[in-house]
């Protein structure tokens, strides 16, 4: 008897050990009693009933995200594409998620096709390649929506591949490299532009420069004759006054030498001989001195005798 109860306490203690439960961050589990839903567990410690309830879930509240593969979708001008889309999820109600869809992945990975295919079905090629941040949003939105009663809740949804067909991809490239090529012949001809503007503002700036060179020529060398011209100008004046200076100066002496007649009558007599030393005629001379000119030709006749009889002699 005694072996018997131990055998039922340590079964009941294993029992009770096995039915004790610790939810870990950023978990939570949902419990069913009797195949109907009981709770949902959060993080910490519980204890289930044995043979009444059970886990019937256990699901992660991180947020997860699943790469879908690609999707054929129909633009509106009529390409066939391949997109696949990456959605961001969480799980925000454990209940709603387990009880809410079968195949939960499955029911958003067929939603995200078909919402897609819609979206891209009003776009053109064009449209469609350069307008991801718009569907992108609008998925988003119609996935969160879709999602909320199943108790999901869309983050994010970014398209990650955009592949067009072959042959549409061959002329995009061609039209690139031909854009490509436009854009290089504009920026060379900007450039052999503004090229011929700078050779043609140098040259415009070196004809001002040569012309302004020259004009400050033209006056240095203006000022130079100028100067030269005042400088003769005040010598020759300086010559002149120099001149009347001395002649005042000897009339002066002569004034305060008080000198005689006759002296007086040589310089007279000095003064005509330098007068008619030009190519003039005639002289006239005045009464006054005509005796004394006449004294004067004949004292030169005899001295002009007496050097002829002296040269006789010897």
């Amino acid at each position: 008897m005694g072996i018997f109860l131990i055998v039922l306490i340590a079964l009941a203690v294993l029992l009770v050990a096995a039915n004790i439960k610790i939810v870990p961050q950023a978990k939570a589990y949902v419990i069913e009693r009797l195949g109907a839903y009981s709770a949902t567990w959060g993080t910490g410690l519980h204890i289930k009933i044995p043979l009444i309830e059970r886990i019937a879930n256990r699901v992660t509240l991180k947020e997860q995200v699943v790469d879908f593969p690609p999707q054929p979708v129909i633009t509106k001008d009529n390409v066939t594409m391949q997109i696949d889309t990456v959605v961001y999820y969480q799980i925000t109600d454990p209940k709603l998620y387990t009880y809410g869809v079968e195949l939960p992945m499955a029911a958003i990975e067929n939603l995200t096709a078909t919402t897609l295919r819609n979206i891209i079905g009003d776009m053109e090629l064009d449209e469609s390649l350069t307008s991801r941040d718009i569907i992108n949003t609008k998925m988003r939105s119609i996935l969160d929506e879709a999602t909320d009663p199943w108790g999901i809740k869309v983050n994010r949804v970014e398209l990650k591949n955009i592949i067009p067909p072959a042959g549409i991809r061959e002329a995009m490239e061609k039209q690139m490299k031909a854009e490509r090529e436009r854009r290089e012949a504009i920026l060379r001809a900007e450039g052999e532009k503004k090229s011929a503007i700078l050779v043609a503002e140098g040259e415009k700036e070196s004809r001002i420069l040569e012309a302004e060179a020259e004009k400050a020529s033209q006056i240095l060398r203006a000022e130079a004759d100028k100067e030269a011209a005042i400088r003769i100008a005040e010598g020759e004046a300086e010559a002149i006054r120099n001149v009347q200076q001395a002649t005042a100066d000897g009339i002066r002496m002569l004034n305060e030498s008080d000198p005689s007649k006759q002296v007086l009558t040589i310089k007279s007599l000095e003064a005509f001989a330098k007068a008619a030393d030009g190519r003039a005629t005639k002289i006239i001379l005045p009464s006054e001195i005509q005796g004394i000119a006449g004294l004067a030709v004949s004292l030169k006749e005899l001295l002009t005798d007496s050097e002829a009889d002296k040269t006789k002699k010897n």
